[in-house]
C-alpha cells in the first residue's frame, strides 16, 4: 500500500480526482511514444570545432531530415545552405544578409522551411515535452507554427504569423531560434564518454556547449579527473595540466580561457634554463594560439621546468601513500646524476639529457625555493579561477565513475583484470576492491576530494588519490602499466616508452567476459551493451570499434588530431534510438573550418527487432512508478481517505 501520508503530499499537486486522472492519461501517452534518440561522444580531447560540428550536425541526421523533407523540391545547392544554416545560423545569416537581395523574402522561405525540419524532429514527443525546450521569447510563436496545419482558416493564420515576423524586423533571432531548438529536438539525451580535457585547443568552450543541453550525463575519463583533481587543490595534477597545456601549445586555454598566470614560470624557465636548449620538451603545434603567441624556444623551457617540478610532487605522493605500490616510479631517485645514467627496471640507461639544474641528488623530490613559490602562484590561480572551478562543478554535477542507463553501461576506461580473466582487487582506502564496488568507492572518492572541508584528512587523502586515479597501474581511469612521460623525454630506448595495456583490452575481445562485465552492473547480458572509450580504435591497422560479439562499442575513434594518424577517422559517434543502434564514422575536420562532411559513414551494428517506446527504457519504468502512486491517490479519492480540494 502506498504511504497516506505521501498521498496527503501528492495531492497538493493533484488536488483532485480530475487532475490525478489527467496527468495518468499524459504519462501513459507518453510511454507509448518512440523512445528518444541518445548520442554517444567520447574522448573529445579539446577538440571544440570538430565535436561541435558533429553535435550541431546530429552527426548527419540533420542532413538526412532535409534530403528527406525537400529532395523532391529544391536543389541540393538549397538543401547544403539550410543544413549549413541550422549547424551555424550567426555567420550563415551575415552571409545571407550580404549576398541576398530580397533578404526579407529569403528570411520567409528560410521559416517555411525550418518549420517543416523543426516539425519533423519534434515528432517523437508530446506537445508539452517540446515547449520545455523552446526559446522563452518565441515560445507561443514557435508552438503555434508548430500545429496550425488543420481547419480551412489555418493556412491564413500560419502566413500571417510568418509575415509578422519579418516585418517585424525579428526574422534573424528567430531563425537562429529556431535552428538552435532543431538541434535540442534532435538529441534526447547526450552521454560523453569520457576525456573532454588535454591536446586538443578549447575544452572549455566544449563544457560550455554542454552546459545548454538539459539532458547529458558524463562518465569522468582520466584527463578529466586530472582537471578535477587540480582545481580542488592536487599540485602534482596542477602541474600536469600546464605541462600537458604547454605539451600541446593550448596556451589558449590556459591563460585566455582559464585565466592560469604562467608569467612566473616563463620568467623562472627563461632564467633557469637561459643555455639549455630543452630540445625534447619542444611543443607540439596542432593548433596555433590566437590570443598567447608564446617563442618556441621559451615554451620549450617553460615545458622542462614544469615537468621535473611534476616529477618531484609525484614522487613525493608515491612516497607519501606506499598502498599505490608505485615505488618503481620514484625515477628522480634512480638517477645517477654524475655519470647521466639511469637504473630503470633492472637496466642502466644512459640518460639523452643530462641538465638538472633544479634537482639536488641528495634530497631528489625536494623543490628548491623559488620552485615552491612558482606553486604558490600556479595553485592561486587554479583555485580563484571562477570559470575554471564553474565547468570543474559542472563535471561534478554531471558525471560519474559509470552510469547504467536504458540497458547499456557507460564508462571511460577499464574494469581492472587479471591475467587469468578476473576482475583484479585494488588495495585502497583501507580495504580491497573491484568490479563495481571498486568504481563506486573511486566515485566517492572524488567528491570527497573537491566537496570535503578544507583542511580534513579526507579531503587531503581523495586529493592524492585523484592523482593515482590519473596514472595508477590499477586505475580503472587509465589502464596500464605505467605513464612513461619521464622516459619519452629522457631515454632514448624505444622499449622503455611501452605502456602495457590492463589485460580488459585483451579478454574484451571475447563475448564472455563482456558478459560477466554486464551481470557484474546488474544487467542481463542477452540484451544491454557496454559503451566504451579511453583507447583509440586503429581503424587504419584493422582494428574494429564492435567487440565481444557485439557487446561491447570502442566509440574513441580520434576525433583528437593526435590520433588521427593512428585511427584514419575523424572521431565516431555511437547512436541510439528506436529502432536501431549504430556506429556513425566521421572524417577529420579542416584546419579553420566550422563545416564538416554532414553525411558521415553509418554502420548500423545492431537493428531492434520490435521498436522501442518509451515505455522500454529507464524514464518507462519512472513513468510507470508514477502512474502507480497517482492510481493510488485517485483511488484514495474516490473511497475518500482522501478529500478533493476542489
Amino acid at each position: 500500500m502506498t504511504d497516506e501520508h505521501y498521498l496527503k503530499l501528492l495531492a497538493k499537486k493533484y488536488p483532485d480526482a480530475e487532475a490525478a486522472a489527467s496527468e495518468i492519461i499524459n504519462l501513459r501517452a507518453i510511454m507509448s511514444l518512440p523512445k528518444g534518440t541518445e548520442y554517444f561522444f567520447s574522448d573529445l580531447h579539446g577538440e571544440h570545432a570538430a565535436f561541435l560540428f558533429q553535435l550541431k550536425s546530429a552527426s548527419g541526421v540533420v542532413r538526412k531530415k532535409i534530403d528527406e523533407l525537400f529532395e523532391q523540391s529544391i536543389s541540393e545547392e538549397e538543401r547544403t545552405a539550410l543544413a549549413k544554416l541550422i549547424y551555424y545560423p550567426e555567420p550563415e545569416l551575415a552571409r545571407a544578409a550580404r549576398r541576398e537581395s530580397g533578404f526579407d523574402d529569403w528570411c520567409r522561405i528560410t521559416i517555411y522551411r525550418l518549420v517543416e525540419v523543426c516539425k519533423e524532429a519534434a515528432s517523437k514527443y508530446t506537445r508539452s515535452k517540446v515547449r520545455k525546450k523552446l526559446p522563452e521569447h518565441f515560445a507561443y510563436i514557435i508552438d503555434e507554427l508548430l500545429h496550425a496545419d488543420g481547419g480551412k482558416n489555418k493556412p491564413h493564420y500560419y502566413s500571417e504569423i510568418i509575415k509578422s515576423i519579418v516585418q517585424t524586423g525579428m526574422s534573424v533571432e528567430f531563425i537562429t531560434a529556431l535552428c538552435n531548438l532543431i538541434q535540442q529536438l534532435l538529441i534526447d539525451r547526450l552521454h560523453i564518454i569520457g576525456d573532454i580535457y588535454d591536446r586538443g585547443p578549447r575544452p572549455d568552450s566544449i563544457l560550455d556547449a554542454l552546459g545548454d543541453f538539459r539532458d547529458i550525463d558524463i562518465q569522468w575519463g582520466n584527463h578529466d579527473i586530472s582537471w578535477m583533481g587540480a582545481a580542488s587543490g592536487n599540485r602534482a595534477l596542477m602541474a600536469n595540466v600546464v605541462r600537458l597545456g604547454i605539451s600541446y601549445n593550448t596556451f589558449d586555454l590556459l591563460e585566455d580561457g582559464y585565466g592560469i598566470n604562467l608569467r612566473p614560470l616563463s620568467a623562472f624557465a627563461e632564467r633557469v634554463y637561459r643555455d639549455d636548449p630543452c630540445e625534447y620538451f619542444t611543443p607540439h603545434i596542432l593548433d596555433e594560439n590566437l590570443y598567447d603567441p608564446v617563442d618556441l624556444p621559451l615554451a620549450a623551457k617553460m615545458h622542462k621546468a614544469i615537468a621535473v617540478i611534476q616529477f618531484k610532487l609525484e614522487g613525493q605522493l608515491i612516497e607519501k601513500h606506499p598502498e599505490y605500490k608505485m615505488i618503481s616510479r620514484l625515477l628522480l631517485k634512480q638517477i645517477d646524476f654524475e655519470n647521466g645514467m639511469i637504473h630503470l627496471d633492472g637496466t642502466v640507461y644512459p640518460l639523452r639529457d643530462k641538465s638538472f639544474p633544479t634537482v639536488d641528488p641528495k634530497k631528489p623530490l625536494e623543490l628548491t625555493k623559488e620552485e615552491k613559490e612558482l606553486m604558490k602562484a600556479i595553485t592561486y590561480s587554479f583555485r580563484h579561477s571562477e570559470r575554471l572551478q564553474k565547468h570543474i562543478r559542472f563535471l561534478y554535477s554531471h558525471g560519474s565513475m559509470y552510469l547504467r542507463m536504458n540497458s547499456n553501461l557507460l564508462y571511460h576506461g577499464c574494469i581492472p583484470m587479471t591475467q587469468d580473466g578476473e576482475f583484479d582487487t585494488v588495495g585502497l582506502g583501507g580495504r580491497k576492491r573491484k568490479g563495481r564496488e571498486l568504481l563506486e568507492y573511486l566515485d566517492s572518492v572524488v567528491r570527497e576530494a573537491y566537496f570535503a572541508p578544507d583542511g580534513t584528512p579526507e579531503r587531503e587523502n581523495a586529493q592524492d588519490m585523484m592523482w593515482y586515479l590519473w596514472c595508477g597501474v590499477k586505475s580503472p581511469l587509465f589502464g596500464k602499466s605505467k605513464m612513461s612521460t619521464f622516459e619519452r623525454y629522457f631515454i632514448e630506448a624505444p622499449a622503455t616508452h611501452e605502456e602495457k595495456m590492463n589485460p580488459y583490452y585483451h579478454f574484451i575481445e571475447q563475448r564472455e567476459p563482456c558478459e560477466k562485465i554486464l551481470r557484474e552492473f546488474g544487467l542481463d547480458p542477452a540484451d544491454s551493451h557496454i559503451i566504451n572509450g579511453h583507447v583509440p580504435v586503429k581503424l587504419k591497422q584493422g582494428e574494429n570499434p564492435v567487440k565481444g560479439g557485439g557487446r561491447l562499442f570502442m566509440i574513441d575513434g580520434g576525433i583528437s588530431k593526435s590520433y588521427q594518424k593512428q585511427t584514419g577517422i575523424g572521431g565516431y559517434t555511437f547512436i541510439a534510438n528506436s529502432r536501431y543502434l549504430a556506429l556513425a564514422e566521421h572524417q577529420p575536420l579542416k584546419p579553420g573550418t566550422l563545416y564538416g562532411e554532414d553525411s558521415p559513414k553509418v554502420m548500423v551494428v545492431e537493428a531492434i527487432k520490435q521498436r522501442v517506446t518509451v515505455a522500454d527504457t529507464d524514464t518507462g519504468v519512472e513513468l510507470n512508478s508514477q502512474i502507480q502512486e497517482l492510481s493510488a491517490l485517485l483511488q484514495s479519492y474516490r473511497n475518500g481517505v482522501i478529500k478533493e480540494n476542489t
